[in-house]
């Protein structure tokens, strides 16, 4: 696991209630400039992590974006219900 993997799963962990389901994956981008880091949770937790509005994804988003200023890389965090 990553240390952008890892700081993500961190930030997530508390905001689920499976904390079992929940996993982080690094994907490949065709953008090289471009790390695209995905949140596999159940479909309740999902909602959760999205908020209302999306604005629980929205901070998590730009927590990641800081977090990933030393690499020089632009972040994308994707979401997706099992």
């Amino acid at each position: 696991m990553t240390d952008l993997e890892k700081t993500l799963m961190n930030l997530c962990l508390p905001l689920v209630d499976d904390k079992q389901a929940l996993s982080v994956k690094t994907m490949t981008s065709t953008n090289d400039n471009e790390v695209l880091l995905y949140v596999y949770a159940n479909s309740e937790d999902v909602a959760r992590l999205i908020g209302r509005k999306g604005m629980m994804a929205s901070s998590l988003r730009q927590m990641m974006s800081i977090a990933a200023r030393d690499i020089k890389k632009r972040i994308s965090v994707k979401f997706e219900a099992y």
